[in-house]
């Protein structure tokens, strides 16, 4: 996914910004629409709220019925990040500049390494149902890793495990003695919960790590908070458990990680650490330098907005 809302002409220093526990503080998303009346919750970064971890954009798309393309986002150039792609519902199709192409559907996992530079695309394949329903994460490479080489992983499934009545898949880092497949490079998590009957539950978590939830389907309470879609719930550092109450099915993502040690600079698709990064990186997209082309993709390239010297 490429950022939506607006033009981002200025940079956005992200860093960690961390409440202990037991506070729960809400950070409301901003939402806006990807042309087909798909509608797109940015949940992180928001003020005040930049990074759990090395977790640095939270995207939540849909659910949108539909009866023709819903998604089509033209080829666009990633730094210093990794994408994670996990669908609720339907079908996205991922082309890149390493001649990867595949169907994602519920349950599997995409992951791509951009490293020093690679351009993707995101469709709505030619074969596809009529829902759609989803979330993009983007996780922050470490300054040892950012520069290494691009590439894209793909995974049929990931752990799956059954905790005081929740179903728990475990798409990224380690969480409840599963680790997922997926390499990152950062001491992280990320598990999508799903809850079928009323009542309270109890889900332990690392106090080594800042996490945040994000509820995708219905809602529920968290330590007594209630959590509804739009928002994200920051659950601080130090908590080593997190009880819930339920009144009916609802389904939920929690992301978490060791505090994030570097400074970095987010901007458009990009992530660095200075603006004569962020700078080089536009002039070469612009000048069809360093990024190669997607050329499974028919149609043109998403173009650059302007970039000031501004931090956001």
């Amino acid at each position: 996914m490429t950022e939506l809302l607006e033009h981002p002409a200025k940079a956005l220093e992200c860093g960690c910004n961390l409440a202990e526990a037991p506070d729960i503080r809400v950070f409301p998303g901003k939402t806006t629409e990807l042309g087909g009346g798909l509608r797109i919750n940015r949940a992180l970064p928001v003020r005040g709220k930049r990074m759990v971890g090395a977790w640095c954009f939270l995207d939540h798309f849909g659910p949108l019925d539909f009866d023709r393309r819903a998604m089509n986002v033209a080829p666009h150039p990633h730094i210093g990040l990794q994408t994670v792609t996990w669908l609720l519902e339907g079908e996205v199709e991922h082309k890149d500049s390493l001649n990867c192409h595949q169907i994602i559907r519920p349950g599997q996992l995409n992951l791509m390494t951009a490293g020093v530079g690679i351009t993707h695309s995101e469709e709505t394949p030619a074969d596809h149902g009529t829902r759609l329903h989803g979330l993009q994460f983007w996780i922050a490479l470490p300054d040892r890793d950012r520069f290494r080489d691009p590439s894209f992983d793909h995974f049929p499934e990931v752990p799956q495990t059954e905790h005081e009545g929740m179903d728990i898949q475990i798409f990224a880092g380690a969480a409840l003695g599963h680790l997922s497949p997926a390499p990152t490079y950062s001491p992280l998590m990320g598990i999508d919960v799903r809850i079928e009957r009323s009542g309270a539950h109890c889900l332990p978590l690392n106090p080594a790590f800042e996490h945040a939830l994000l509820v995708v389907e219905g809602s529920i309470s968290a330590q007594g908070q209630p959590c509804v879609i739009g928002n994200l719930y920051d659950l601080g550092l130090g908590r080593e458990e997190v009880r819930f109450e339920t009144g009916a099915p609802a389904r939920f993502v929690i992301v978490g990680g060791e505090p994030f040690p570097e400074k970095i600079l987010m901007w458009w698709n990009f992530v660095a650490r200075t603006h004569e990064e962020l700078q080089a990186a536009r002039q070469d997209w612009e000048a069809g330098e360093h990024f190669g082309p997607v050329s499974l993709y028919r149609g043109d390239r998403l173009a650059a907005p302007p970039l000031t010297m501004r931090l956001s």
